[in-house]
């Protein structure tokens, strides 16, 4: 990990403390996933990555891909 330093206005930092301790991590942790999901919403050679993970279902939804995306039951 790399150690940085950023400056925050009185107001902002005060509420960040807030947010970070009701979702129980640090301000450095909140900062990290704030950092992560707005590098996320850039604009990438592969924009359809943005969906990786976001959607949630069963081990056997795969299985019934085809049938789900192009109407067919797989050979």
């Amino acid at each position: 990990m790399i150690r940085t330093q950023i400056s925050l206005d009185v107001d902002v930092y005060a509420r960040a403390k807030r947010v970070a301790r009701r979702m129980g991590i640090s301000v450095a942790e909140l900062v990290r996933r704030g950092l992560e999901e707005t590098i996320a919403r850039q604009p990438t050679s592969k924009p359809w990555m943005a969906y990786a993970g976001s959607i949630e279902g069963r081990p056997e939804d795969s299985s019934t891909v085809d049938e789900i995306v192009y109407g067919r039951a797989e050979p």
